[in-house]
């Protein structure tokens, strides 16, 4: 069941919600949180659609805050609210209100949905795009538990990074740490199997992706390890090496789909490793409400202490030590002699006009056999 409400207050659109469950006959509210997505129009219905998704898991109570740009003068000093109620098959298995704020009302959104929250529940704020560089200071993400931003949106995913990181708040969340939970237990899980120091890590992923930059903080962070960045193709994170005392653990996954893990001693192992659809990572985000102590940590190292980004693609676990060191043995140049043993060497080599007279002596034999044949 969809409602239209043009040129709307918030107490309107709250009779509008009770009038939509009455309808469907569901007057029970059974959400456990509210969902504020702040938004443009051009990624609302992405946005609302994995949220709608997301919501099968944790029913809630969705509200997209778009904020329309004025097209006139008139549009500046003129304060409108336009809301679009949905309940039912619609919704998902929550509510849904879409709010379209024009003028002078964008600059109070939180008076707008301050009384559209479910008492007593807890809030989450989610920014797909153009996220304040910091949530927790924002007049919307002042209203939330947890604080969801997605720097791989942004123009510039490593400087937003470090902004995240100076503006840090606890409930402070990034979906480009989200995309790693599954690298993290993989990686743990190897480290599990065997008895052995790590000496150092080599991450690898495409260009300007912060994902890999905060695996490889997480990693530096844990393991106390220098931390080598290097780029490829993608998609997203490619690969994982860890170089220790009793040989390489590598995790590679060249097609964003199928990993490999190998370790040292033991058979390689396919594991699944897709990238996961956003639906998925805010449904995991919504799982846990309280602070991400070890996204701060991770955050708190700082993406200017990993190594400087490469080209140098990433060895296999094959290619560990005692391989690395077989070929460059088989293809380093032969070292060059020194003059003075360069010429003892030919001194000591027979001159090839020396074998001549050998054949002579030979030749000066056969009468000799000649006469004791007689």
């Amino acid at each position: 069941m969809k409602i239209d409400l043009t040129d709307t207050t918030s107490s309107k659109i709250n009779k509008a919600l009770v009038q939509g469950r009455r309808a469907i006959g569901t007057p029970a509210v059974g959400m456990v949180l509210t969902l504020v997505i702040v938004t443009d129009e051009e990624n609302a219905y992405d946005s609302l659609k994995a949220a709608n998704d997301a919501s099968r898991e944790h029913p809630s109570r969705t509200l997209v805050v778009i904020k329309r740009a004025a097209r006139s003068p008139r549009d500046r000093t003129t304060s409108r609210l336009d809301a679009e109620v949905r309940v039912g098959v619609e919704a998902g298995t929550g509510e849904t209100v879409v709010l379209r704020l024009y003028g002078e009302v964008i600059n109070h959104a939180q008076s707008v949905v301050l009384p559209l929250l479910l008492p007593d529940a807890p809030v989450v704020v989610w920014w797909p795009v153009n996220a304040p560089l910091d949530p927790s200071n924002d007049p919307l993400g002042a209203l939330a538990q947890r604080r969801v931003t997605d720097t791989y949106a942004a123009e510039q995913p490593i400087h937003e990074l470090a902004a995240r990181a100076e503006a840090y708040h606890p409930g402070d969340t990034d979906l480009s740490w989200t995309r790693i939970t599954p690298w993290r237990s993989m990686l743990a899980a190897a480290l599990d199997q065997v008895t052995c120091k790590v000496t150092s890590v080599q991450v690898e992923g495409e260009e300007f992706n912060p994902s890999c930059e905060l695996l490889g903080m997480w990693l530096a962070d844990r393991l106390d390890v220098p931390v080598k960045r290097s780029l490829s193709a993608g998609p997203g994170l490619t690969g994982v090496r860890m170089e220790t005392d009793c040989g390489p653990i590598v995790l590679d996954r060249p097609d964003g789909s199928l990993a490999t893990l190998s370790i040292q001693g033991q058979p390689d192992r396919a594991v699944a490793l897709k990238r996961r659809e956003t639906a998925e990572l805010i449904a995991e985000e919504l799982r846990r409400l309280d602070p991400d102590d070890t996204y701060a940590s991770a955050l708190r190292y700082g993406v200017e202490r990993l190594g400087e980004p490469s080209s140098e693609p990433m060895q296999g676990a094959g290619e560990g030590a005692g391989g690395a060191a077989t070929e460059d043995a088989a293809e380093a140049p032969e070292p060059k002699e020194a003059p003075e043993a360069k010429k003892a060497a030919e001194a000591k080599k027979v001159p090839e006009p020396a074998k001549a007279p050998a054949k002579k002596a030979a030749a000066k034999k056969a009468p000799a056999k000649k006469a004791a044949a007689k």
